[in-house]
């Protein structure tokens, strides 16, 4: 008898680990899902995904377990922070710092994502990408969302948002088809609306990092298979609406006022790192001090941000930012290309360097990684290769 009640407690708190497992996975799963239609929804779902793995990991007293990547962008949170303390408007700088409260999203993906659940994911994101991109389809067609002064945005709140997040799935789904041992076929189905979707949003840098990730998956299945890229492009271009066609083919003219503009953002973002090369300008500032640093070849008065990924972070939080930055890209190849290498988890690492190749050529032409939504998919992709290889949540 003295040892029913202790055995008793356990029992209670291997339930109630239970149970918050459940919850927690559960959330996680509705997060990958709803952010494709509502980040609101979204948001929800990963406050209570956050509670049930603080619970585990505080409460219960579980070992706090990561992926080694995700202390480089804990250390980038870090540096964010004290660059918006020397901020100028420290205030404004402070307030899209919570935006890094979505780096946990690599724990809670390492902890619920575990060993089967991680294929699982991935058809649960393609799928709701797939219902997406009927909608895109539907706006451009029957609604006639088919200019650059209307686009397609599906659910989202804008159309480079939606077109960010099918470039992602587009990624994940041909690493499916390529290096997948299941469920291929559904998504060898819904690859043709997920490609259809991202062009008709006019998304020159979404097209772009799509095509990087199906040329790096490509080449790691058959260098030979490569071929097929010049193909499609050659039928794209002889049955797209005209509209389309000389959308994309802008892409190479430096004429284009667009074009133009972020050339002279390239320029006027060196000018805020050479001004403040350690903290940078400030989160949040470089439209506030955009015309203090506009370049005279400028389109646009003023811009919410450089349209470039490093430059926008060197330019935004300082050069150990983007160092920082820089460590957890090369350090997640790293890692992912070692993965890759194993039979067993070929399909995932595949997928996930699909999505670090796509962010890094659409980033160099839109600020993708600060896009809350696009960062929130990145993290899931990128983390679920290192939870299926984890068989135990202890």
């Amino acid at each position: 008898m003295p040892h029913a009640v202790p055995h008793a407690i356990d029992t209670t708190l291997l339930d109630r680990s239970s149970r918050l497992e459940q919850i927690g996975a559960i959330a996680l799963f509705g997060v990958v899902g709803a952010l494709q239609f509502s980040i609101a929804a979204a948001q929800i779902l990963l406050t209570v995904a956050i509670a049930c793995w603080f619970v585990l990991v505080v409460l219960e007293r579980e070992r706090l377990a990561v992926p080694q990547f995700f202390w480089p962008l804990a250390a980038y949170a870090a540096v964010t922070l004290v660059s918006a303390a020397f901020s100028p408007e420290p205030r404004v700088s402070l307030l899209p710092c919570k935006q890094m409260v979505l780096f946990l999203i690599v724990p809670l993906v390492y902890r619920f994502a575990t060993g089967p659940r991680a294929p699982i994911m991935v058809t649960v994101i393609v799928s709701f990408a797939a219902a997406s991109a009927a909608v895109g389809i539907f706006q451009y067609g029957i609604l006639h969302y088919d200019n650059l002064h209307q686009r397609p945005q599906g659910t989202l709140g804008h159309y480079m948002t939606y077109s960010g997040l099918l470039m992602l799935v587009i990624g994940v789904a041909l690493a499916r088809i390529l290096f997948g041992r299941r469920e291929r076929m559904w998504a060898a189905l819904v690859m043709p609306a997920l490609a259809v979707a991202v062009v008709v949003t006019f998304t020159r840098s979404s097209a772009v990092g799509a095509c990087a990730a199906a040329a790096l998956l490509l080449s790691l299945k058959d260098f030979r298979l490569l071929a097929i890229l010049p193909v499609v492009a050659a039928i794209f271009f002889a049955v797209a609406p005209a509209a389309l066609a000389g959308r994309f083919v802008s892409t190479f003219d430096l004429k284009d006022p667009t074009n133009r503009d972020r050339l002279a953002m390239l320029r006027e973002g060196g000018h805020m790192i050479r001004a403040h090369p350690i903290v940078g300008v400030g989160p949040n500032m470089v439209q506030v001090l955009y015309s203090e640093y506009r370049d005279p070849d400028a389109v646009e008065n003023t811009n919410p941000h450089l349209h470039n990924v490093p430059l926008q972070i060197a330019a935004e939080r300082g050069l150990p930012a983007l160092a920082l930055w820089l460590w957890f890209v090369v350090g997640l190849i790293v890692a992912l290309a070692k993965r890759f290498r194993d039979p067993d988890q070929r399909f995932l690492a595949a997928a996930a360097l699909a999505a670090v190749v796509s962010m890094l050529a659409a980033g160099m032409f839109e600020y993708n990684f600060g896009d809350s939504e696009f960062l929130m998919l990145f993290l899931t992709v990128i983390t679920l290769p290192f939870a299926a290889a984890r068989t135990t949540t202890a």
